[in-house]
């Protein structure tokens, strides 16, 4: 299952893309309002990004599935269309892709803890399941299990999307801790790798945070003690709330691409941005990687 992801490491790093969130938000997406229910009634603002990534030098690209497990979309009313949104979001990075990305479908937490008992192990695989099957079924590349910061969750996540027969990115968040190098559960990137390794991912990783410069020791950590790909993708800076909004104070694109490059130096093989960042952060860190202007 892991092929895929080895031999699209084999040339070099890989350039993956930008936020998502952030930019559907740039095109009217409300603060609190569904963004997975954009692939069904307003699909083609959600195809802007995913072109618009491809079209910065993006090798792989996500999908607008993030928060379309069941528990999530009942917040919105929606948790009979899990399949529909699922599949819409695959089809939608599928068709903006072409043959020039790879599309990695995007599987994020329940925002339920198992461990405070909030959900049971059982509900929590049923709908990871439920989703993943949507994903695989409409054509994905591969699945990327995304900012998790528990690990019972994460392995759960990553058993269901292996299941599908694909190959799984699990990525963690980290920022907690005195150091900076935990998630809010407390887990460091050696439990991380050893937890997600023995899951079955084929790639382990981290996105989020407050920025590249961060995720480094995460990342000189991750590489200490796995030999799989590493998947990196931190967020533009340091987020701040301002007028109800998150707005990411940053250096600028060139000291990100700068910043993602000693990722690179330090083990890291698919890169690319998080919260914060856009076609602007890709296109930038696509150039310092290959040396050519993308027009």
């Amino acid at each position: 299952m892991s092929d895929l992801i080895r031999e699209m490491c084999k040339s070099g790093p890989v350039v993956t893309d930008g936020a998502w969130g952030t930019q559907l938000q740039a095109r009217g997406l409300v603060a609190g309002a569904c963004p997975e229910l954009w692939n069904l009634t307003r699909a083609d603002c959600v195809a802007d990004v995913a072109r618009a990534y491809v079209e910065a030098g993006s090798e792989v690209i996500l999908t607008n599935t993030f928060g379309a497990n069941a528990v999530v979309l009942a917040r919105h009313g929606l948790a009979d269309q899990v399949s529909q949104i699922n599949r819409a979001g695959v089809a939608i990075s599928k068709s903006a892709a072409g043959r020039r990305a790879r599309v990695f479908a995007s599987m994020g937490p329940t925002g339920k803890i198992l461990e405070m008992d909030e959900i049971s192990v059982a509900e929590v695989s049923g709908f990871f399941t439920e989703q993943a099957d949507a994903l695989a079924g409409a054509g994905a590349d591969a699945i990327v299990v995304e900012t998790m910061s528990a690990l019972a969750e994460a392995r759960l996540a990553v058993k269901a999307a292996r299941e599908t027969g694909l190959p799984v990115v699990a990525s963690m968040t980290f920022g907690a801790g005195r150091d900076g190098t935990r998630t809010v559960m407390g887990v460091t990137p050696e439990q991380a790798a050893a937890t997600l390794m023995a899951a079955g991912a084929s790639a382990i990783g981290a996105n989020c945070g407050e920025g590249a410069a961060r995720l480094l020791p995460v990342c000189q950590r991750l590489r200490a003690v796995t030999d799989l790909p590493l998947w990196l993708k931190p967020n533009a800076g340091r987020p701040e709330l301002i007028d109800g909004k998150s707005v990411y104070a940053h250096s600028g694109e060139d000291v990100f691409a700068e910043q993602v490059a000693q990722l690179i130096a330090a083990g890291a093989n698919f890169v690319g941005g998080c919260c914060g960042t856009g076609p602007s952060f890709i296109r930038a860190l696509a150039e310092r990687l290959t040396g050519k202007s993308r027009e």
